[in-house]
C-alpha cells in the first residue's frame, strides 16, 4: 500500500519585512489583507501539529498543492524552502504553486530558484510543468495554475502548452496501467470555485480528463475539505480538496490533511481511497474526520459527515 499525504495552503507566516517598493502593485491589497485579517486566520502552531500528525502516519510521499506564500515575495520563498526541507527531500515531497505564490509578474522568477527541486520531474522525465514523479505504479503529475492576476482576482490558468503536454502524458501513463494522481491548486470541477477564483480553462481540462482519464485529482485553494468528481472515460474521477493546513478553526474552516492510500496491486480504477485528518481544538491534535472517498470499479463512492 502506497501512502500519500496531501496538504495545501499553509500560507506560511509571519510575513517577512516588506519594503515600500514591493507594494507598488497588487501586493498592496494583499499586504493590507494580511494585516487586517489573514495573519490572525493562519496559525503556525496548528501547522506544526499537522506536520507531526503527518509524520506519525509515515507516508511514502507528501504532496503540497500550493499557496505557501501570502503575497509572493522572494523572502517568503526562503521560508517556503525551509518548510519543504523540514518535510523531506524532493524524492519524498512534491510541491506545486498556487495563486498566492505567483502573485505578481516577478514572483515566478523568485519561486523557481528557491523550491525548484520539489517542483521537478524525476531525472528520466521531461522538465517543467506538468512534472512527473514515478513511485512504483504511482505516477504523480504536478500542474501549475498560478498566474499573475489583477487586484481581487484569484483565478488560475493552465494554458495550451501545459494542457497539450498533460494530454500526452496521461495517454502514455494510461497505456502503462499507471495509477495517475494529478496535483493542481485550483479545483478542476465545474462550480468548484466562484468566477473570480476559478480555473479559467477548467472546461478544457475536464475534456482532457474525460478523454484520457486519471485515478484521482488532488487540489487546494478553497481552504475547505471537499470531495467531488469529474467525468472520466470509465466513470467518475475522484476530485479531493484539502483544507488549509494552518487555518485557525472557525465555523467555515477546519485545518486538516488527507491520507491517500493507493493499492498498487489493484486495477487502476479500484486503487485509491482517502481519509481526512482534522484538527481537534480540545486536544490540539489531529484526528480522523468523517469524510471518506473511495474509487472502485469505475464508480466514485464517498461520504461526508
Amino acid at each position: 500500500m502506497f501512502r500519500l499525504a496531501h496538504l495545501s495552503d499553509p500560507h506560511l507566516g509571519p510575513l517577512p519585512r516588506v519594503r515600500l517598493r514591493d507594494l507598488m502593485n497588487k501586493r498592496l491589497t494583499g499586504y493590507a489583507n494580511w494585516r487586517l485579517g489573514r495573519a490572525d486566520a493562519q496559525d503556525m502552531r496548528i501547522l506544526s501539529a499537522l506536520i507531526a500528525d503527518v509524520e506519525a502516519h509515515r507516508p511514502d510521499h507528501i504532496a503540497v498543492t500550493g499557496d505557501f506564500a501570502n503575497i509572493g515575495l522572494a523572502s517568503e520563498f526562503v521560508t517556503t524552502r525551509r518548510f519543504l526541507e523540514s518535510l523531506g527531500t524532493p524524492q519524498r515531497v512534491s510541491a506545486i504553486p498556487g495563486n498566492h505564490d505567483i502573485y505578481v509578474s516577478g514572483s515566478a522568477a523568485a519561486l523557481t530558484p528557491a523550491i525548484g527541486p520539489w517542483m521537478e520531474s524525476d531525472a528520466t522525465s521531461e522538465a517543467g510543468f506538468p512534472f512527473l514523479k514515478r513511485r512504483g505504479r504511482v505516477a504523480l503529475i504536478g500542474l501549475s495554475t498560478g498566474v499573475p492576476t489583477p487586484v481581487f482576482v484569484a483565478a488560475g490558468r493552465l494554458g495550451s502548452p501545459q494542457m497539450e503536454r498533460l494530454d500526452a502524458l496521461l495517454a502514455s501513463l494510461g497505456r502503462q496501467r499507471a495509477i495517475r494522481i494529478v496535483l493542481i491548486h485550483h479545483p478542476p470541477h465545474k462550480g468548484g470555485a466562484p468566477r473570480l477564483r476559478q480555473l479559467t480553462d477548467g472546461a478544457r481540462l475536464r475534456q482532457t480528463l474525460a478523454r484520457r482519464g486519471c485515478e484521482a485529482v488532488l487540489h487546494g485553494h478553497n481552504h475547505r475539505a471537499s470531495i467531488a468528481s469529474v467525468p472520466g472515460p470509465d466513470g467518475p474521477i475522484p476530485v479531493i480538496g484539502a483544507p488549509s493546513a494552518s487555518a485557525r478553526p472557525n465555523r467555515n474552516h477546519r485545518p486538516g490533511w488527507w491520507l491517500i492510500e493507493i493499492d498498487e496491486g489493484a486495477s487502476p480504477d479500484a486503487a485509491v481511497s482517502a481519509r481526512l485528518r482534522v484538527y481537534d481544538e480540545g486536544t490540539a491534535r489531529f484526528a480522523e474526520g468523517k469524510e471518506r472517498s473511495e474509487a472502485s470499479k469505475g464508480f466514485l463512492r464517498y461520504s461526508s459527515g
